[in-house]
């Protein structure tokens, strides 16, 4: 059974209706080999399983990379059985230095490398046919942006799920905010040794008693926390010493090299998910810059209202049975047309499928951002207002920026790390505090649909060198409760770009521009948008001490005197993308 919805295309024709397939029937039995080394370049040997159809022959080949094992990660297990049934060899590898492979694991460093010379060892193989694609989600994803920079003879297509391009701006920082729960929980607590730490996701043992996340996350300086947990992860230490976005991080950003990149790439992820700048970069660069043809016409991208992985639900909304996709269908006909030449129809449906927020309903397009949209500003107003109409003269907002009272994380893109409540969250629960600012529209006389970029341009000062500007935006229902729809981040002293950290001269107003990354969201009738600002979002990111000390080495902190203006002179505004009815 097929499902579909109405919508329209990038035109505003009527269209033919979303479809996403159903897999069909295994087709043949499985052999499976244990323990298969696979010699690297510089002799290391990364051990793979190997699943291929039983009858001898020749078949495309699907390369999955895991630092989670091949034989304690469920899903990816799951995925090796039902492509290897359907007439795929499933080549399923630790990584470097993680459980049976050999060499010393170090997050995403020998993954272009790593990547590259497996591929070719598969492609090699008697039982290929010479093509070879790359599956699995998250870090199962992150490999394969980085095995594509490589650019393998053999690699035909890959097919990243929730997973970042950019490993800088994606995962360790969004703006240069630092993306503390994440990085902290899966990093040094689950990640130090060769064996994932199935650590409790309340407490870690680092001593004779528990200790709580709630207390570690608190601790000053951010250098030596992971001793609280009982860590010394030296991948860790190099992440926090390498806060600006330098040679360390551009070596692995596949953004840098879309251009050179010459496959196919279909990316997949949830407008909630802490990789969302990837699913949307990756195909906006790949389809804008891929090298070949292929790679710009032939790249997709399906989003949907999730987290780090398709559901129903997330947060506080469901969103219907129809929002959740079946991912291995979806991908199994991908890889049907691109390594096994099926005539399936996947070049001849537009390339982007995004899930309307709001509608609840899925939507072709023809590329992202949608070339139909109109930037429209909306302008922070006098007593919290938000309007279409441009300020004159109107006094300024302040707030006090505390970094030992920082604003709680209540929803937003986060995932995998210590536990902080992702997704569309109520936001009532923060909008009362002194350190928040709301700035709401009228009530909607007719529906507003944004789809596409985010940002929030605010003309801001502090007393302090250096802090951090956080932005919400908010879709509030008649009934007043309020659902965050994007989020974003800005510590001040990357406000000219993350590989030019510049501190504030205090009082001195700047123009910022805070990205959201993007959303699909229609405003409906009697609903108000509003913009929320503030300065702290904790613990998904780190409280910024104000003090503009070296990153992660200070104890001390400042209380910021934060003001936003408003006026003629500095009109604060957010850049929505409309999409015209």
């Amino acid at each position: 059974m097929r499902y579909s919805l109405v919508l329209l295309l990038a035109g505003l024709a009527p269209a033919a209706p979303v479809t996403f397939p159903e897999s069909y029937p295994p087709t043949n039995d499985v052999a499976m080999e244990n323990l298969v080394a696979v010699p690297m370049r510089d002799g290391v040997k990364l051990y793979a399983d190997i699943y291929r159809p039983a009858a001898p022959g020749k078949y495309p080949v699907i390369v999955s990379r895991t630092p989670y094992s091949t034989e304690r990660y469920p899903n990816a297990y799951d995925a090796a059985v039902f492509f290897s049934r359907r007439g795929y060899v499933y080549v399923y590898q630790d990584v470097r230095g993680r459980h049976e492979s050999e060499g010393k694991w170090e997050p995403f460093r020998n993954d272009i490398e790593d990547g590259y010379d497996t591929i070719e060892w598969a492609a090699r193989q008697p039982w290929s046919n010479g093509k070879v694609g790359m599956q699995g989600g998250s870090y199962l994803g992150h490999v394969q942006w980085r095995a594509a920079m490589s650019k393998p003879p053999h690699l035909v297509t890959i097919f990243p799920a929730v997973a970042a391009t950019s490993l800088y701006h994606d995962w360790i920082t969004l703006n240069g905010g630092w993306r503390l729960s994440f990085n902290f929980g899966w990093g040094p607590v689950r990640q130090e040794s060769r064996v994932m730490q199935n650590t409790g996701m309340h407490t870690m043992s680092g001593g004779p008693e528990a200790i709580g996340y709630d207390k570690i996350l608190w601790h000053f300086p951010l250098n030596t926390m992971q001793r609280l947990a009982g860590r010394n992860a030296q991948f860790y230490k190099d992440w926090i010493a390498h806060p600006d976005y330098d040679a360390y991080w551009k070596k692995i950003n596949a953004e840098e090299m879309f251009d050179q990149i010459g496959i196919p790439v279909h990316t997949f992820g949830g407008f909630f998910d802490i990789f969302s700048q990837g699913t949307l970069r990756g195909y906006a660069g790949m389809s804008a810059k891929g090298a070949t043809e292929s790679a710009r016409k032939g790249s997709n991208m399906v989003i949907g209202p999730w987290g780090h992985g398709s559901s129903q639900k997330f947060g506080d909304i469901d969103f219907g049975a129809h929002a959740h996709v079946d991912q291995n269908a979806l991908e199994l006909r991908w890889f049907d047309y691109w390594l096994k030449g099926l005539k399936n129809g996947v070049d001849r449906e537009p390339p982007v499928k995004i899930f309307l927020m709001g509608r609840n309903e899925w939507r072709y397009e023809n590329e992202y951002p949608l070339a139909r949209t109109q930037y429209k500003k909306m302008y922070l107003r006098a007593n919290r207002g938000l309007s279409w109409d441009a300020p004159g003269e109107e006094p300024a907002d302040q707030y006090r920026y505390d970094p030992d009272h920082p604003v709680p994380s209540v929803g937003g893109n986060n995932c995998c790390g210590t536990p902080t409540p992702a997704g569309p969250k109520d936001q009532r629960s923060i909008e009362s505090r002194r350190d928040v600012l709301g700035y709401t529209s009228d009530f909607l006389r007719e529906p507003v649909q944004v789809t596409g970029p985010v940002k929030v341009v605010l003309h801001a000062a502090s007393d302090a060198v250096d802090t951090d500007f956080v932005a919400k935006l908010i879709d509030v229902y008649p009934d007043g409760h309020s659902m965050n729809m994007a989020e974003g981040i800005l510590r001040a002293r990357y406000r000219e770009g993350a590989d030019k950290p510049r501190l504030l001269e205090p009082g001195k107003v700047y123009e910022m521009t805070i990205d959201l990354v993007g959303t699909s969201v229609e405003f409906q009738r009697g609903h108000r948008i509003r913009v929320q600002i503030t300065s702290s979002h904790f613990p998904q990111f780190d409280r910024n001490p104000n003090t503009g000390e070296e990153f992660g080495t200070g104890t001390a902190v400042k209380v910021a005197r934060q003001t936003i203006h408003h006026s003629r002179v500095h009109p604060s505004h957010v850049v929505l993308p409309v999409i015209a009815q």
